[in-house]
């Protein structure tokens, strides 16, 4: 017997079909039936391929004891937080500030008339354990709650609903434009410190902070002030890209990267594989490459995570899949799928498939014991850096046939399982892979073209571009319907109006592909054009910046947002503001960059305050602050675009000065025409740290 969700197009929600819970998506007629009904929401949201999420539904969703109380005491919504991103966020926050931590599934109890959430948590176990309370006792003492004490309830609702306003207004502090040198170095500082290794916690890739810690080690030489404050940037950095190329956290046999660690060595990870975090990471080390550390285990992880993209993540049409799921199954027969299944190797196995040698030579580089690193199996993790041997890459292709069922080189494509049926009864040749969620999401997808384009720009394998601009003119093809841009498309099918994300992703991702390849104009044009409705529907006119959602897609939303703070993927805002520093530069319009100082003006208050939330914004006045245009050849911009900087952008023109190469102009002034490459790059390098 199944529920309502039967019929949606989420994987996530069809995965909660078979509840005896009562589900409802999120639409009208379940708001209003809980209002009617003077029923609490229960509001759980999460995601397909999250494990935890996982777990609850085959547990305390699946519990027909709780089941039946949930029905006659709540009105239970099911959100994919990946379709809907401005619920998740606002939901969220609240959940953060009741408990002061986060997490999915997130699952909240609102009052059905005005949908002010007023208690949270997140994973609940059937049976109290964990320290956790079990599911139905909460359930009871909620409702319980509810109904008996509603003088308390108001006071919470009113205490909620003004944090959640003041969040979203920010009110100035008096930081002003005068004080951004201090605030950029505050920045850096405090990127730097948070991705500099620890002995405690979970291990996140955390690309924003990333990103903004290597742009500021350009600001790194002898004597001066940032050097002195003890943050070697350019070892964090290049510490942070070891951890993730080395570690445990990227599939070594066929590529891409898991979305975290469970251990601070970068050993474990939670197997999912996001595709956010995929673009976001080839991105990276290909900006490390360029920036100098030509570390061999890099570019062998950008480029088999670029075959793990085309085999497993493309669809035909050339769009990219959301993720992988964490858990698999390991034979058809089993009611639960198991975590990392897909992905680690006992040693009995390894003694079976490999000779004596070859398993020493395995056992020298990765981190393979009899006893194992994860429930007695071995995740492979590399004990060194720099180039592995021809004889260690066959064994791995070896590992990859017993995945897969055939050598790397004859796996062209490789089909996904969509849910849990196709991946039980799929006439698997290796082992059963995990459920791939195949919808397409535009703020997703956007990251990964920017990776892809940026990693072109360095190496030069037309791959990567090829595979980046056949996803990014899906997109133009395809999300645009009777004049407004669609966040979703589930096989051809486009659903919900974009958000602020997939605006500002897709615009950036238009002018990486741009800059990749100045001679391809449309890239560009296009950019200019999404700007526009990008400014027109979620502009906030009264305090700048960015809305999370178009002002006719949030009249079901108690506070309408505008996204600052980064999380695994940055923020829309800091994404944008950079986007429109960049816009000014190709396009000389002015207003971009008015806009642009609009939209740092309504965030500085909050980067003075909390840098450590929103190293996006940063980024963006950096650019703001260290813009730099060249005006050169197709030719020299191919050449210099390999290069690491990070507040430049391009124009190609034919036309130069006699004798001179290029032009390079500092935001609103140019030097002298450069007679050499030497000369042009000397300028450049001043340009980047003039602010």
């Amino acid at each position: 017997m199944t529920n309502r969700l039967a019929q949606a197009k989420s994987l996530y929600l069809r995965k909660h079909a078979e509840n005896p819970i009562d589900w409802w998506s999120w639409c009208d007629e379940a708001l209003a039936t809980a209002k009617a009904q003077n029923k609490p929401i229960f509001l759980s949201i999460g995601y397909s391929s999250c494990h935890w999420c996982t777990v609850m539904e085959g547990e305390a969703f699946s519990n027909l004891a709780i089941a039946e109380y949930m029905n006659a005491n709540f009105l239970p919504i099911k959100v994919d937080r990946e379709e809907r991103p401005d619920i998740d966020s606002i939901y969220m926050q609240a959940l953060q500030m009741m408990s002061g931590q986060g997490g999915w599934p997130l699952n909240v109890f609102l009052t059905p008339d005005d949908l002010i959430p007023f208690y949270a948590g997140t994973y609940f176990p059937v049976e109290p354990r964990y320290g956790r309370p079990g599911f139905l006792q909460v359930l009871q003492a909620i409702r319980h709650y509810y109904d008996t004490e509603k003088q308390d309830l108001s006071e919470r609702k009113a205490a909620i609903v003004e944090s959640l306003l003041t969040s979203a207004v920010l009110q100035s502090d008096g930081i002003t434009e005068s004080q951004d040198k201090e605030l950029l170095h505050k920045g850096w500082e405090t990127s730097t410190s948070i991705i500099t290794p620890n002995q405690y916690g979970n291990s996140f890739p955390m690309i924003p902070y990333a990103e903004l810690a290597l742009r500021g080690s350009r600001f790194l030489f002898p004597g001066s002030a940032w050097e002195r404050s003890q943050y070697d940037g350019n070892k964090v950095c290049t510490q942070r890209g070891l951890d993730l190329a080395l570690g445990g956290i990227y599939d070594h046999v066929a590529g891409g990267f898991h979305r975290y660690t469970v251990d601070h060595t970068w050993t474990v990870p939670h197997f999912e594989k996001m595709l956010y975090d995929n673009g976001q990471i080839v991105e990276y080390l290909a900006n490390l490459w360029s920036a100098g550390v030509q570390e061999a285990a890099f570019e062998r992880a950008i480029a088999t995570t670029v075959q793990w993209l085309k085999r497993e993540m493309t669809a035909p049409s050339g769009y990219f899949y959301a993720a992988q799921d964490a858990d698999s199954f390991t034979t058809p027969t089993e009611v639960e799928p198991e975590e990392g299944a897909f992905y680690v190797w006992s040693y009995s196995e390894l003694q079976q498939l490999l000779t004596p040698e070859e398993l020493t030579e395995l056992q020298q580089q990765f981190t393979v014991t009899p006893d194992g690193n994860f429930e007695s199996q071995n995740v492979l993790q590399r004990r060194n850096a720099g180039k592995l041997s021809q004889t260690l890459e066959s064994t791995l292709a070896k590992l990859f046939a017993v995945r897969y069922g055939a050598a790397p080189e004859s796996v062209e494509t490789f089909p996904p399982a969509r849910n849990n049926q196709e991946a039980k009864t799929e006439n698997w040749k290796g082992r059963i892979p995990a459920v791939t969620d195949t919808k397409m999401i535009v703020a997703w997808n956007s990251l990964m073209i920017s990776g892809l384009a940026r990693a072109y720009a360095v190496f030069q394998q037309p791959e990567y571009l090829e595979l980046a601009a056949k996803a990014a003119n899906f997109i133009l093809d395809n999300q645009f319907v009777d004049g407004r841009f669609y966040r979703l498309n589930y096989e051809g099918q486009v659903t919900v109006l974009a958000q602020s994300e997939d605006y500002a992703f897709f615009i950036k991702a238009l002018l990486d592909l741009h800059s990749s390849s100045p001679e391809q104009k449309n890239w560009l044009e296009r950019a200019i054009a999404i700007q526009e409705d990008f400014h027109e529907y979620l502009w906030s006119v009264e305090l700048g910046g960015y809305h999370n959602t178009s002002s006719d897609a949030s009249q079901d939303l108690i506070v309408r947002e505008r996204s600052y703070v980064d999380n695994a993927t940055p923020s829309a805002n800091g994404v944008a503001i950079a986007n429109l520093v960049r816009l000014a530069l190709v396009t000389d319009n002015l207003h971009y960059l008015d806009l642009a100082e609009q939209g740092l003006k309504a965030f500085r208050s909050v980067m003075s305050r909390a840098p450590q939330a929103c190293p996006s914004l940063f980024t963006a006045l950096d650019w703001y602050r260290n813009c730099t245009l060249i005006r050169t050849t197709a030719e020299q911009i191919h050449s210099i675009n390999s290069m690491y900087l990070p507040s430049t952008a391009f124009v190609e023109i034919s036309k130069l000065p006699e004798g001179s190469i290029g032009l390079v102009c500092q935001g609103l002034k140019c030097l002298a025409p450069a007679e050499s490459l030497e000369k042009l790059l000397q300028q450049v390098q001043q340009s980047q740290v003039r602010g």
